[in-house]
């Protein structure tokens, strides 16, 4: 327990002595998570703009008015046993009618045209919304086969294709993107952080001899750069919750605007706080350890 003090006092007058050195390694952790927080929320937020497109796309399976109910549910029940289906519903011809005649009420001749069929021209309309943008080809694609052709007029997928792959593209894009420049935050962080610790032991090469010439252990000498390492974990991921936190508070009244559902930034860190800061702080002190042991190998080389 003595050592353990001792380690925690030299600690303490390290930072108090180079505390330039230590507010300037903060600030080096703290832009560094500002930066992937940033990151990180873009990404959220064009996830949940894509989510938002894709709520919106659909495939419409136009019917042969001369289907009947039976071939409607077989249909139904068959497009149903495929996982990549999320939702499906049926839409009556009565519904189509009303729907074609709302959207052309300014239109006389059309709707002049359709009173003198005498009848209901359009059969049922069954939609079809997959899990993902890339389901809906493979879910067309189950429904060319003759027994289907017979009762299928047209399908929409044809309309939303080229949106359908824009999307996934947009997707895919993003994923990457935001997994490379993570990768090359943490690069440079590390680098960041392995040159700064590297000066600060260099400051103290003396003292570090010193204490090798009176017996001490390499571990009581690393002890002090531990905690530093700790110290600075903590207090980096503190000032970056409230910052963010803080930023939040500006940007979520215009995300009100942009996302109709009411999503919230803030919310989101909310729900989520103990799982994103707890693996930033984590991997921050991994980080700041492993620079510390790889800086301080020379110096503790026999």
């Amino acid at each position: 327990m003595t050592s353990f003090w001792r380690i925690i006092k030299f600690a303490f007058q390290d930072l108090g002595r180079n505390f330039g050195l230590s507010i300037m390694t903060v600030l080096i952790l703290v832009l560094m998570l500002l930066s992937i927080n940033v990151l990180w929320s873009v990404d959220i937020l064009t996830r949940q703009a894509v989510g938002l497109v894709k709520e919106q796309v659909n495939v419409s399976l136009h019917l042969k008015p001369e289907t009947s109910d039976k071939n409607v549910d077989e249909l139904k029940q068959y497009i149903s046993s495929f996982k990549e289906v999320e939702e499906i519903s049926v839409i009556s011809r009565a519904e189509v009618l009303k729907s074609f005649e709302a959207k052309h009420n300014l239109d006389e001749d059309v709707l002049e045209a359709l009173n003198e069929l005498g009848e209901n021209p359009f059969g049922p309309t069954i939609v079809v919304k997959a899990r993902e943008p890339k389901d809906y080809q493979k879910i067309v694609g189950a429904l060319n086969v003759p027994e289907y052709d017979s009762i299928i007029e047209s399908k929409s997928y044809e309309e939303h294709e080229e949106g359908i792959e824009k999307i996934q593209n947009i997707t895919n894009r993003i994923e990457r993107m935001g997994f490379y420049l993570t990768a090359l935050f943490a690069l440079i962080s590390f680098l960041i952080i392995f040159n700064t610790i590297r000066v600060a032991i260099y400051t103290h090469r003396m003292e570090i001899s010193i204490k090798r010439l009176v017996g001490a252990s390499n571990w009581f000498i690393r002890g002090p750069y531990l905690v530093e390492s700790f110290i600075f974990t903590v207090l980096s991921v503190a000032l970056t919750a409230g910052l963010i936190f803080l930023a939040l508070r500006w940007v979520d009244p215009y995300l009100t605007i942009v996302f109709p559902n009411g999503f919230s930034l803030t919310n989101y860190y909310n729900l989520h706080i103990i799982s994103l800061f707890g693996w930033q702080a984590l991997a921050v002190l991994i980080l700041t350890i492993i620079s510390s042991a790889l800086a301080m190998r020379k110096q503790l080389r026999v």
